[in-house]
C-alpha cells in the first residue's frame, strides 16, 4: 500500500486558486464557495491551513452575501442554502463566525423551511432531503435551531425513507449514498437517529464496497468514486456499522486515486484530479483514522476541533 503525499495535495488545492483563467476555474466560478469548503477543510486535515491568507478569504466571503442574509457560490451569484453552509464552515474553519450577523443568516435559512417540514434551496422552491440536511448543519453551528421546527424537519426525512433502509431526495424517490449522508447526518444532528433501522441501513451501505477493488459506490450497479470514501462511510459510523466494511481495501483505494507527481485526488484511479474528490479522499481518511490527519466530524463534515470549538466550548 503506498502513502498518502500530503504536500503534493496542498501544493495542488492552494495551486487552484492561482489559476484564475484556467478551465476548471470558468466552471466552477458559480460554485466557488462550495470549492472553498472542499479545499480549506482538506488543509486543515493536512494541518495545513496556515498555506492561505486568512483575511482574504474572510474578504471574500462577505462579499458573496445578500441583503437577504443568504451567500452566493461567488461574488454577483444568487443566494442559495448551500452556499450559505459552505460559507459559514469556512468561517468556523478560521474561527470567524463572530464576523457575520447570526440572526440575519439564520432567518434566511429558516424561512426556507416549507409548511411540510421540507426545505427549499433558495428562493425558486426546489426541495430535497440535502437542502434539508444544510439547514439543520447550519443553523446547528449557528445555534439557532430553534428558529426552525425541528419536528417537522425529522418527519420530513423519515417520510423519505425506502423499504431497503435507505433514504432518496423526496418521498418515493431511490436510495443514493449522497442522500443517505444527508437524511443521516439530520437526524444525527436533531438526536433523532433511533429512527433509523441501522442494521438494514448498514447492510445496504456496505454492499456498497466493489469486492474488487475496494472503492465505495453510490447506489447498486454503479462505479466506486472516492467521493462515496465520505458519503458512505460517515453514515455507517453515524450509524455504528464501519466494521461492516474492509477498511484496509477502502484505504488503498483512495491512495490509487492520488497523482503522486503533481498532487490531488481523482473520482477513480488514472483519472483526472479536481478540488472535491480531494476533499472527500482526504476526509475519507480521516474517518479511517489514516495517519497524519486530523480527525473529522462524521455529521458536521468539519474537523473535530472545529466543532468543538463550535458546538462544545459555547
Amino acid at each position: 500500500m503506498g502513502e498518502l503525499a500530503s504536500q503534493k495535495h496542498v501544493q495542488f488545492i492552494v495551486s487552484v486558486e492561482k489559476k484564475k483563467d484556467s478551465f476548471e476555474s470558468v466552471v466552477m466560478e458559480h460554485i466557488k464557495m462550495n470549492g472553498a469548503y472542499w479545499g480549506l477543510t482538506a488543509l486543515d486535515l493536512l494541518g495545513k491551513l496556515h498555506a492561505v491568507d486568512v483575511e482574504e478569504v474572510v474578504s471574500w466571503v462577505l462579499q458573496c452575501q445578500h441583503d437577504s442574509g443568504g451567500f452566493g457560490g461567488n461574488i454577483g451569484h444568487d443566494p442559495h442554502v448551500l452556499h450559505t453552509l459552505s460559507a459559514v464552515q469556512v468561517l468556523a474553519l478560521f474561527d470567524k463566525l463572530d464576523v457575520l450577523d447570526i440572526e440575519k443568516v439564520a432567518s434566511y435559512v429558516a424561512r426556507l423551511q416549507n409548511e411540510d417540514g421540507s426545505f427549499s434551496g433558495d428562493m425558486w422552491g426546489e426541495i430535497d432531503t440535502r437542502f434539508s440536511y444544510i439547514a439543520i448543519s447550519c443553523l446547528s453551528l449557528l445555534h439557532r435551531l430553534d428558529k426552525i421546527n425541528v419536528e417537522k424537519a425529522v418527519n420530513y426525512i423519515l417520510s423519505c425513507k425506502n423499504h431497503d433502509g435507505g433514504f432518496g431526495c423526496t418521498p418515493g424517490a431511490e436510495s443514493h449514498a449522497g442522500q443517505i449522508f444527508c437524511c443521516v447526518g439530520a437526524l444525527a444532528l436533531t438526536g433523532s437517529l433511533h429512527h433509523i433501522d441501522k442494521d438494514l441501513l448498514g447492510w445496504w451501505l456496505c454492499e456498497r464496497q466493489d469486492n474488487k477493488t475496494g472503492g465505495l459506490n453510490g447506489r447498486p450497479e454503479k462505479l466506486p468514486d472516492v467521493c462515496y470514501s465520505w458519503w458512505a462511510l460517515s453514515s455507517l459510523i453515524m450509524i455504528d456499522r464501519v466494521h461492516w466494511i474492509n477498511k484496509d481495501k477502502l484505504i488503498k483505494f483512495i491512495l490509487d486515486c492520488q497523482d503522486i507527481e503533481n498532487g490531488g485526488i481523482s473520482d477513480r484511479p488514472d483519472d483526472a484530479v479536481d478540488v472535491y474528490h480531494t476533499y472527500f479522499g482526504v476526509a475519507g481518511l480521516s474517518l479511517l483514522e489514516y495517519p497524519g490527519l486530523k480527525a473529522i466530524d462524521p455529521a458536521y463534515a468539519l474537523p473535530v476541533d472545529v466543532v468543538n470549538r463550535i458546538i462544545l466550548d459555547r
